[in-house]
C-alpha cells in the first residue's frame, strides 16, 4: 500500500512509538494517580513527561493546562461547551472541519449563540480584516483553522489573535492539520485555547488528543468522575488538569504520543514540512500536466501544509479514489472530508474531491507512482 492519507491520520508511525507502547503495555500499563505502587507511579509520570513535552512545543505558560482527549473533536466540544453561553456571538470560516462546525451549528440552531462564518478568497486564505469588521458588542469567541484539511493553506493565526487579545476576545485555534509540522506558539499567537489530535502529524495513536487552556479561559467541566488524586469533594476538584479530566486516560496512548512527540523533535518541525512541501511541490506540479484537473488552494508552499485536493472532468472524485485503492493500492481521500462548506464555496459539493496528502515516511517515487496511475486513469 502507498498510503497518501495523512491528513487523516499519520501512517506509519516512527518505530520508537511502536516500540515505547510495546513497552509499556508490557511494564506499565497501571491506573494512573489512582495508587500509591510502582506501576501506578510510572504512568502517572508518562502523563506527566507528555505534558511537559506538549507545554515546551507549544510554548504554553504550564503543562498542568494541557488537558488530555479522545480526539482533537472531543477537545473542541470540550472548549465551545465549557465556554459558550447564552446570547454569546461566534465568528468562524468556511474552512472549518465539522468538529468546529457542527457543535458551533446546533448550538446556533438551538437560540444558545449567534454565529458569523468568514469565506476564505480563492486561494484558500482568510483576511484577519474579516475578522476585525465581524466583531460585535456580543462576540466571545474566534475559532479558526489553522490549516484547511481540503485546501491545505495556512492560515494567519497570529494577526487574528491579536486582533482578538485587542477586543478582549478569546481566541481558539484548531491545529489539526498543523501541531508537529508548522509552529505553533501560544504565547507569541496570543492563543487562548489550542485543540488537537495525537494521531497526525504528533505521530501518536488514535485515541490521543488534547485542548490546551490558557489563563483568560475557565470552562465548566466536560465530565465529572474519578481524578485518582482527589476523591474526598462532591464535585470536580477545580485544579487543572483534573478538572477536565474524569476518569482514566487512555495512558498507553499517551506513552505513544509522547514517543511521537519527542521524534518529531528530534526531526525538526522546519526539516518535516520541508520535505513535505518538496513533494507537495512535485505532486502539484504533475497534476496540472493532466488534461481536465483542477487543482485547489495555493502553490505558495510557505503557506501550506502536505494537503492536495482536486477534481477531474473525467471521473467522479469517489471513482478516482475507489480506483486508485482496487487497482493501484493507493490510499488517498475523496469526498467532503468532513468540510462540506469549503466544498460548496469550490464548487465541488456534493461528489467532493481528491485529497492526496503526503507523510513523513513518503518518497518521490510514491509521487511518481500516484500521478502515472492518476494518468492512466484519466485517460479514458
Amino acid at each position: 500500500m502507498i498510503y497518501l492519507d495523512n491528513a487523516a491520520t499519520s501512517f506509519p508511525k516512527p518505530e520508537a512509538v511502536y516500540k515505547a507502547m510495546d513497552r509499556f503495555a508490557r511494564e506499565d500499563l497501571a491506573n494512573p494517580g489512582r495508587a500509591g505502587h510502582k506501576m501506578a507511579l510510572a504512568a502517572e509520570r508518562a502523563l506527566d513527561d507528555c505534558r511537559h513535552r506538549l507545554n515546551q512545543l507549544f510554548k504554553g505558560s504550564s503543562p498542568e493546562r494541557f488537558v488530555f482527549t479522545l480526539n482533537c473533536t472531543d477537545a473542541l466540544n470540550m472548549a465551545f461547551k465549557g465556554l459558550l453561553n447564552e446570547g454569546d456571538h461566534v465568528i468562524t470560516t468556511d474552512l472549518e472541519h465539522n468538529s468546529v462546525s457542527r457543535p458551533l451549528r446546533i448550538m446556533e440552531l438551538a437560540g444558545k449563540i449567534s454565529l458569523s462564518r468568514i469565506h476564505a478568497n480563492s486561494h484558500g486564505f482568510i483576511d484577519p480584516q474579516q475578522i476585525k469588521d465581524a466583531i460585535g458588542p456580543k462576540t466571545r469567541l474566534v475559532a479558526l483553522t489553522h490549516a484547511s484539511n481540503v485546501l491545505g493553506t495556512v492560515q494567519p493565526i497570529a494577526e487574528v489573535g491579536g486582533i482578538c487579545r485587542q477586543s478582549d476576545i478569546i481566541f481558539l485555534v484548531d491545529g489539526a492539520q498543523t501541531a508537529g509540522v508548522v509552529p505553533i506558539d501560544i504565547h507569541s499567537q496570543k492563543i487562548d485555547l489550542l485543540a488537537c489530535p495525537g494521531h497526525k502529524c504528533l505521530f501518536g495513536p488514535t485515541g490521543t488528543g488534547f485542548l490546551y487552556t490558557g489563563e483568560r479561559v475557565n470552562l465548566r467541566c466536560w465530565r465529572e468522575g474519578g481524578t485518582g488524586g482527589d476523591s474526598s469533594t462532591e464535585t470536580q476538584p477545580k485544579e487543572m488538569p483534573y478538572h477536565l479530566e474524569g476518569g482514566t486516560p487512555n495512558v498507553l496512548g499517551i506513552a505513544g504520543l509522547a514517543a511521537g512527540i519527542a521524534w518529531v523533535e528530534h526531526e525538526g518541525i522546519s526539516n518535516l514540512h520541508q520535505k513535505e512541501s518538496k513533494l507537495v511541490a512535485k505532486l502539484r506540479n504533475s497534476l496540472k500536466e493532466i488534461p481536465g484537473v483542477t487543482i485547489f488552494g495555493s502553490d505558495d508552499l510557505t503557506r501550506t501544509v502536505s494537503t492536495v485536493s482536486f477534481k477531474s472532468d473525467a471521473l467522479a472524485a469517489p471513482e478516482i479514489g475507489s480506483i486508485l485503492d482496487e487497482a493501484f493500492n493507493i490510499a488517498v481521500r475523496p469526498g467532503l472530508h468532513c468540510s462540506p462548506y469549503i466544498h460548496k464555496s469550490i464548487n465541488t459539493f456534493p461528489d467532493g474531491a481528491v485529497r492526496i496528502s503526503p507523510g513523513a515516511f513518503n518518497t518521490e517515487s510514491d509521487i511518481d507512482q500516484i500521478i502515472s496511475a492518476l494518468k492512466e486513469i484519466l485517460s479514458i
